[in-house]
């Protein structure tokens, strides 16, 4: 009876799907999918696909390979279509002899077999090929926009291959009306400038072998029927730096509700003339509504993470004003929309704004207006919010340092970006990464004893127009390859610059990031810090910890904590200087970075940057090199960083061109910066291809530099002006600057290396102070220029290259008279006479200059003990000018004063400071050669009885001395005033 039931129940369950459940579509309508790119055109019973050509390089690619046919695949052809209708289709490509193709090229004749959901219906549409270019891809950053409103429209285009003088074309629909002056353009990367004003955007420094004078030109028209049209015309689309066009119009007021749908084309200049389809990917559509489209949560974009009990349990919205104010309510709800209620808040309704506190915590709400009457009535879009730290693990992740966690994390930081923005919480555990993508508005929080640890196979570096192989790294004075190709931007700075997608952490053209806590984070050894890691396997390519391209708004650092970071020699730990100055060596809040290869943080053409409270070093102190790399970078604050020791810079600024083009940076703040160093602590250059100012140091501890403490250098011909050390910028001073095991505390040059854009070099062969050279000479690139460099209350010790970089068994090896050492050095530099060059020099710089000048350098309360122990003959020595190639100081040799060295130089004072030596040191105190306005005042110095003359001068003139002392041979004997100059 009971086995009769069950088969009753089968058969009326089988009945009841029968007539109730869905039929299996029998569609074989087809569209087109999310990446269609090769196709131009899809019609009831054909297929269009474009086929054409483009150039491609790989960090593979041999050098004259890197032309490639862009003509569809099958794989690539079935990966970019879908069905009409969201059912599941099955696709065979057939060719013209009726087998199936699996694989290869498709070719015209062939055919696309549909086969519908039900199995059954099947439909063929013939392929034909026509020349094109690959289709681009349109976006709108909102989908809808509520009617009668004044909103900005922001469009981005991504061409779909690269080209050189591209152009674009951009139809807008009726109601948008763009003018010269109500719309911005931003190309590239570069900025945004009003249309009026693009044919006069500077292109950057480059040199008059670069092709470009303008970043393009624009072009309005109207039609008759009300759209319009914006042609952008001489594009640079080489380089790839995300969207390759991002309009912004504003003032935009639409009166009709419906779909207006926008539209791009371009066109490429080499290797042939191609125009895409402007179809499928190419059309964006708007949708206008009555009811409130554009309701959306504000984020808070502080560069500083404080956390409060309202940080996720308040939150604030804006909508566009709209004419009717009044029975506007804010609902929320719960369970993702299924319920509604209302809730309170404060809502001004003339301001578009409204604010709610008191939400229950770790909830995820939806929230939307309700509008009771008027024009605009109804329910606005949704905006979310999840109160709290989003937890990691409820995306499946273990963190059992066992399993690649990627994917996971990457959905995870998808998601919070889809409902506006988050922070994502780790918690205790391990999670192996390859490369995050990092977005927009989406924050990772690392507990104290969760770590993020790479592991081998992240992203590869991306594909160029390019072949990057003429140069990767290293720079000889006579290595031609960053100058064979005037226009690659890839060949004008080391491989780790140009490549980005290689990394731990990526993100590109990206708002408000952040990466905080006092976890840790870990290379493990699985990332490069060597200059020929393109050479090593493909999944063994990745060199840098974070990368940011472009991005702004960035936080990366430990917990706040409001005291100045120092250190503490005798247990050499760093610590917080306490409020009432004692010593804090609880350094838990501190973010723990080790082994980050290349680069812990590239960030380049990235601004608003706020980076604070990280010790490197803590857990291990392998594969390590730079620390910080600020590429072209504006409004930056460094603070609070410990590092025990790298093998490159810990904070360095420069300009390069691996964006295509050179960006000018300025306004950084950095202060209490402690660490040892095989290079320098802190450094301007070597990549100066554009202009770094206004830059303030505060506080600095130097442990050990095998290269400088404190280094500025212009090599490419950028402008480096007012950088202060210890003046107090940055907030008030606590302590001097400390400058220990430093080959030199200071060097300050010029060299005339010229790595920019349209750069030419000659070999040349001449004679440098009876030093023959044969060498490159950069022909049209200015000398750069340094001026306004102040430096105030530094204590010197131990000048010599000591850090601890490469000797695991002791943390510092005392001096032993092998080690590198040399002088305070400022050094300009001077093309060599005409006289001086074999057939006479052949070329005058742009600007006509010979020399270039480091100008107005100030010394105040410096005191300097050097190592000493030079003979009397090296008063003789005259260093050799700096060039191609020539940028360090060991390129210098010997000085001939051991105190300060200076040549090629503008105005320069030094007042109330001392300068002194261990051993003997028979070189002059200081050595003023060419230098032009010299104020030597209120000094103290020690003069070895071998040498008569305290102060060397060499084509020097205008040298004023007040209250200078010198002591015989050691410090207190027999102190004289140094009445004249020899």
């Amino acid at each position: 009876m009971n086995r009769l039931i069950v088969i009753i129940l089968f058969v009326a369950q089988l009945i009841t799907y029968n007539t109730f459940a869905t039929p299996p579509s029998s569609s074989t309508t087809i569209g087109y999918g999310i990446k269609n790119t090769h196709i131009a055109q899809i019609n009831t019973n054909q297929i269009v696909l474009v086929t054409g050509s483009t150039y491609r390089f790989t960090v593979d690619t041999p050098e004259d390979k890197g032309w490639i046919a862009t003509q569809a695949t099958v794989s690539e052809l079935i990966s970019e279509i879908k069905s009409a209708d969201g059912s599941r289709q099955h696709y065979q490509v057939i060719s013209k002899d009726g087998t199936v193709k699996s694989a290869g090229l498709v070719q015209e004749g062939d055919v696309l077999k549909v086969t519908a959901q039900d199995g059954n219906t099947t439909k063929k549409y013939s392929i034909f090929l026509r020349a094109g270019a690959l289709g681009g891809k349109l976006s709108l950053t909102q989908s809808q926009i509520t009617r009668h409103t004044t909103k900005t429209i922001t469009i981005a285009y991504t061409a779909g291959i690269r080209s050189p003088d591209a152009t674009v074309q951009l139809f807008l629909p009726k109601g948008i009306e763009p003018t010269l002056e109500n719309t911005s353009i931003n190309v590239i990367g570069r900025g945004f400038v009003k249309l009026s004003e693009l044919s006069s955007q500077s292109i950057g420094r480059v040199g008059s072998c670069y092709s470009y004078t303008k970043v393009g030109n624009v072009v309005l028209s109207k039609s008759a029927d009300g759209t319009a049209l914006i042609t952008f015309k001489h594009l640079d689309f080489r380089p790839a730096n995300g969207a390759d066009l991002i309009i912004n119009i504003n003032g935009v007021r639409l009166k009709d509700s419906g779909n207006l749908t926008f539209k791009a084309i371009y066109t490429t200049a080499q290797p042939n003339v191609l125009s895409s389809a402007g179809t499928g990917n190419e059309t964006a559509v708007l949708k206008v509504t009555n009811t409130i489209a554009d309701f959306e949560r504000v984020v808070n974009r502080s560069l500083a993470y404080q956390e409060s009990q309202q940080t996720y349990t308040s939150t604030s919205f804006k909508w566009p004003l709209i004419s009717d104010t009044r029975n506007i309510q804010l609902q929320s709800s719960i369970n993702e929309g299924k319920t509604w209620s209302t809730i309170a808040a404060v809502i001004d309704a003339k301001k578009g704004t409204a604010k709610v506190v008191n939400l229950k915590p770790n909830l995820l709400y939806s929230f939307r207006l309700l509008v009771k009457d008027g024009e605009h009535k109804g329910f606005s879009n949704q905006a979310q919010f999840y109160t709290g730290k989003l937890a990691i693990k409820k995306f499946g992740v273990n963190a059992d340092d066992q399993l690649d966690d990627t994917q996971k994390i990457n959905e995870a930081i998808a998601y919070l970006n889809k409902i506006g923005g988050g922070t994502l919480w780790f918690s205790k555990g391990t999670y192996l990464v390859k490369t995050v993508h990092l977005q927009s508005d989406v924050y990772l929080f690392l507990d104290k004893e969760a770590t993020i640890k790479a592991v081998k196979g992240a992203d590869a570096p991306e594909t160029t127009w390019f072949s990057d192989k003429k140069y990767r790294s290293g720079l000889s004075p006579t290595a031609i390859g960053p100058y064979a190709d005037p226009e690659n931007y890839l060949t004008k700075q080391d491989v780790g610059h140009h490549y980005f997608r290689n990394t731990m952490f990526f993100g590109e053209r990206l708002d408000n990031i952040k990466i905080i806590g006092n976890g840790r984070i870990t290379g493990d050894g699985n990332l490069v810090n060597g200059d020929n890691v393109m050479n090593n396997a493909a999944d063994n390519r990745a060199d840098k910890m974070f990368t940011l391209k472009l991005c702004t708004n960035i936080e990366i650092g430990g917990l706040a904590k409001a005291n100045d970071l120092w250190y503490d020699p005798i247990k050499d730990e760093p610590c917080y200087i306490a409020k009432d100055g004692t010593k804090d060596f609880n350094v838990e809040n501190m973010l723990n970075i080790d082994r980050a290869g290349h680069f812990a943080l590239l960030a380049t053409g990235s601004d608003s940057i706020n980076v604070h409270n990280t010790y490197f070093g803590k857990n291990s102190t392998s594969n390590v090199r730079d620390i910080y790399d600020f590429m072209a970078c504006n409004e930056v604050t460094v603070t609070n960083i410990y590092c025990k020791v790298s093998s490159d810079d810990i904070v360095k600024l420069g300009s390069d061109c691996s964006l295509g083009f050179t960006r000018p940076a300025h306004n950084y703040k950095v202060r209490n910066i402690i660490g040892d160093t095989n290079c320098n602590l802190f450094q301007i250059g070597s990549e100066t291809a554009d202009d770094i100012m206004d830059i303030c140091v505060d506080n600095i501890y130097v442990l050990g530099a095998n290269k400088a403490g404190f280094s500025i250098s212009t090599n490419d011909g950028a402008h480096i002006k007012n950088v202060h050390l210890n003046c107090g910028h940055t907030g008030s001073l606590h302590s001097r600057s400390k400058m220990y095991r430093s080959t030199t505390p200071f060097f300050i040059s010029i060299s005339n290396r010229g790595r920019i854009l349209g750069a030419e070099v000659g070999k040349y062969a001449f004679t440098d102070n009876g030093v023959k050279h044969d060498e490159l000479l950069v022909k049209n690139v200015n000398i750069g220029l340094v001026e306004n460099i102040i430096i105030n209350g530094v204590d010197i010790a131990e000048v010599y290259g000591g850090s601890s970089y490469g000797d695991a068994n002791i943390r510092w090896k005392p001096f032993d008279g092998k080690q590198r050492k040399a002088s305070p050095i400022i050094a300009g530099y001077k093309l060599p006479d005409s006289s001086e060059v074999v057939g006479g020099l052949d070329f005058k710089l742009p600007n006509g200059k010979h020399t270039g000048y480091i100008k107005n350098v100030s010394f105040t309360d410096v005191q300097i003990l050097v190592k000493g122990g030079n003979v009397v003959a090296d008063t003789l020595q005259i260093p050799p000018e700096l060039g191609v190639g020539q940028y360090n100081v060991s390129n210098l040799k010997v000085q001939p004063s051991y105190g300060l060295w200076a040549r090629h130089v503008m105005g320069l004072t030094v007042k109330n400071s001392v300068f002194n030596y261990e051993k003997r040191d028979s070189r002059h105190v200081m050595f003023l050669d060419d230098v032009i306005g010299a104020e030597l005042s209120e000094l103290k110095m020690v003069k070895p009885m071998d040498n008569p003359t305290v102060i060397g001068l060499k084509n020097a003139s205008q040298v004023k001395i007040d209250k200078i002392f010198y002591d015989d041979d050691v410090q207190g004997k027999n102190p004289k005033a140094l009445l004249k100059l020899n």
